[in-house]
């Protein structure tokens, strides 16, 4: 494997990991990104100030260290082709989170299914941060689509993503970035100030994968019945009502693919939120978080192909050309 393209070892490694994803899961014990986030609580912890230039050092020097620890990776691995495949497919694997995405929905819709509201509004919780004792099962059924939309886009499109145009680093600093997003990054009073740069680094590294998402939901829109140019008129229409400027493409090109309508008024921590209305259709019922996890898993596997594609050319593009000896 010496001649290696680096873009081929990317891509590889990102397929590989995209595969451990699907196939293993996330661990039950000792996951790498909940270590992180103990550790991001403590540095949190020691240096909270409730001020916006406090929270942005904390971001900030959270997001480089990742992100140096990705570059030493592979600068480690660099001149090692199987270990560079390697390096890259744990990385993907424990940044990915669609199988347990996936796995969570299902959970749901059973519980729905046999009408346990009160199981449901648990399960829930762990999908959407919005108060569960305020939601029916029509409720329940809306919040896990919605999920399941924009957490395709966070936990999987985005990564692969980042892992294509910048490798080991760009998994890393993604994850640690979408992290501290979830973590800081809410408009609650602790962190209304302190998660402002947490919030906004997000919104900024989401910004393609988000359209990524939009784009490729409307071409896997067929194998739920929907249509391509449904799905692009509804995202352009409505996505800009959703507060959320990389939720709102999403969220609507789902909407739109399942012909449900998404969004409305959710209640987070006591405060109700205008997410606006997405799509046509009447609200989502149980069956369509079956067809939501159908949909999702077709665009998953289709940005990893997309996320490969883009790997090899990059790698392709950075590698020099020799020159040719002229002859003596």
């Amino acid at each position: 494997m010496s001649g290696v393209r680096p873009g081929v070892t990317r891509a590889t490694g990102l397929l590989v990991g995209f595969v451990a994803d699907r196939v293993l899961g996330d661990p039950a014990r000792w996951h790498p990104v909940a270590g992180f986030g103990r550790g991001v609580s403590a540095v949190e912890r020691r240096c909270y100030q409730p001020t916006r230039r406090r929270g942005t050092a904390f971001t900030a020097g959270v997001v480089t260290a990742t992100g140096v620890a990705g570059w030493t990776v592979e600068r480690l691995v660099r001149r090692r082709p199987a270990l560079r495949v390697a390096a890259t497919a744990v990385a993907t694997w424990a940044v990915l989170g669609g199988a347990s995405l996936l796995r969570e929905a299902s959970a749901l819709a059973g519980q729905l299914a046999v009408e346990d509201l009160a199981a449901a509004r648990e399960q829930v919780t762990h999908l959407v941060g919005r108060d569960p004792s305020r939601l029916d099962a029509a409720g329940i059924a809306r919040a896990t689509v919605e999920s399941l939309a924009e957490n395709t886009s966070d936990a999987v499109v985005a990564p692969l993503w980042w892992g294509a145009v910048a490798g080991v680093p760009g998994l890393l600093t993604y994850r640690a970035i979408n992290t501290l997003d979830a973590m800081v990054g809410h408009r609650s009073e602790r962190y209304v100030r302190f998660g402002w740069a947490s919030a906004r680094l997000d919104d900024v590294v989401n910004l393609v994968p988000a359209r990524l998402t939009a784009a490729l939901v409307a071409l896997a829109a067929p194998v739920v019945g929907g249509r391509p140019r449904t799905v692009l008129r509804v995202v352009r229409r409505d996505a800009g009502q959703h507060p959320s400027p990389n939720a709102g493409p999403v969220e609507a090109a789902v909407a739109g693919a399942l012909d449900v309508t998404l969004g409305g008024v959710n209640v987070y921590h006591g405060v109700a939120e205008d997410r606006g209305a997405l799509g046509d259709g009447p609200e989502p019922a149980v069956p369509d978080i079956a067809r939501t996890r159908r949909l999702v898993s077709v665009v998953s596997a289709a940005a990893a192909m997309v996320g490969a594609a883009i790997a090899v050319s990059a790698g392709h593009a950075g590698t020099p050309r020799r020159r040719r000896r002229r002859p003596s």
